[in-house]
């Protein structure tokens, strides 16, 4: 076997080696940036239900405001009816 064909298969090797070293560091930086991406899903996640939950609390809470309408309908025709009251007793 000459030389060349020692220093061929040694080089071949040699390439193989930093093609792993080069695509485990590059595993690695791909991993680190995505990790944090995936813990602040998951805090934002628990903070929207969390926030649902309140939503879902301030609906239950305003559902009486759907009949105000009605309250101010009825308290005009009140305060018509009063008006006509004073206004046909002199006041």
């Amino acid at each position: 076997m000459s030389s060349s064909h020692v220093l061929a298969a040694g080089f071949s090797s040699t390439g193989w080696w930093i093609g792993y070293t080069i695509g485990i560091v590059i595993v690695l930086v791909v991993v680190a940036l995505v990790v944090p991406i995936l813990l602040l899903a998951r805090s934002i996640g628990g903070q929207a239900s969390a926030i649902n939950a309140s939503l879902e609390k301030s609906v239950h809470n305003t559902a009486a405001l759907a009949g105000l309408r009605t309250t101010i309908e009825h308290a005009t025709i009140i305060i018509g009816g009063l008006q006509r009251g004073r206004h046909r007793l002199g006041g």
